[in-house]
């Protein structure tokens, strides 16, 4: 079994899907399930348990999971030991929103690039909420994220910048926003709300204290979905203003005042403390530290 194929194993019982993890690795799903049942052969033994609804680990699979993972991470450290110290080697996997890509990512990277061109850099972006999962799935070796209010033993943080959040509206149709007395009603103007992460928490918290049963539009993955859906005049909704600001449909929005004040975001990259002991990671991660 070769390296490639031990990585798509590993990325593969992390997501337990097949076109997530074909996707993220560019393969075909066919080449994807024939790598898996070429190990399932070798191993005499099955995989994953795969029905049309759902992918699950066997015994087996588990077992082959901590084997995959010790590999990969005794071939980590082969390339680092084969580095010398100013010519770093191998491969710097990064996730992070794009709008952090956008932000974040030119400046430091391409200081990064000019110092060690002969790493290879893997960047996939996404959902700003899933960063702290890829660290502990493995899939990345560093991701931006928001600080969360309590953050895990394990990880550490670097700060990069802080953006408010705030309440957006439709400029096209004011009549969303249903009022009584003057203000906002909450109980019924209609809202269009993170299905998970930290704005999710925060927002959670704040209906909480008011005693508010909020009238939820619709429940979405991504910020950038919520200013679509806000902009089209399904609702309004709760988004980091730096997200907003970098947005294309900014011009079709406006930023509510009077609304809760919530705390903010904390953006910085976060990474596993043991991976700091690699030096690719080590090294953005002092190149961020100097900017």
């Amino acid at each position: 079994m070769d390296i490639r194929n031990l990585q798509l194993f590993r990325h593969l019982a992390s997501t337990l899907h097949f076109a997530r993890t074909s996707q993220a690795c560019y393969i075909t799903p066919s080449a994807l399930t024939r790598v898996i049942q070429r190990m399932e052969t070798e191993l005499g033994k099955p995989l994953f348990i795969r029905n049309n609804r759902s992918v699950e680990l066997t015994p087996a699979g588990l077992a082959f999971k901590k084997y995959a993972e010790d590999v990969l991470r005794r071939w980590d450290s082969l390339h680092d030991d084969l580095s010398s110290e100013d010519v770093l080697q191998g491969e710097l996997s990064i996730y992070c929103s794009v709008t952090a890509a956008y932000g974040f990512l030119p400046d430091i990277m391409a200081q990064y690039r000019r110092a060690h061109s002969r790493v290879k850099i893997h960047l996939e972006t996404g959902d700003p909420a899933k960063a702290l999962i890829k660290l502990f799935n493995q899939d990345a070796d560093i991701v931006i994220a928001a600080l969360p209010d309590t953050l895990p033993k394990d990880l550490v943080f670097q700060i990069l910048s802080q953006t408010p959040l705030v309440f957006i509206a439709p400029l096209k149709y004011p009549e969303v926003i249903v009022e009584t007395h003057g203000r906002i009603d909450w109980e019924k103007t209609p809202l269009i709300i993170p299905d998970h992460g930290l704005s999710r928490d925060r927002i959670d918290l704040w209906f909480a204290k008011e005693n508010f049963v909020p009238s939820i539009y619709s429940q979405v993955a991504g910020n950038e979905a919520i200013i679509v859906m806000v902009s089209l005049g399904c609702g309004i909704g709760l988004v980091p203003r730096m997200v907003l600001e970098k947005s294309p449909f900014v011009n079709q929005v406006k930023i509510l005042e009077k609304t809760p004040e919530l705390p903010p975001f904390v953006i910085g990259l976060c990474t596993r403390q043991k991976n700091l002991s690699n030096p690719r990671v080590e090294a953005l991660w002092r190149i961020a530290s100097e900017k």
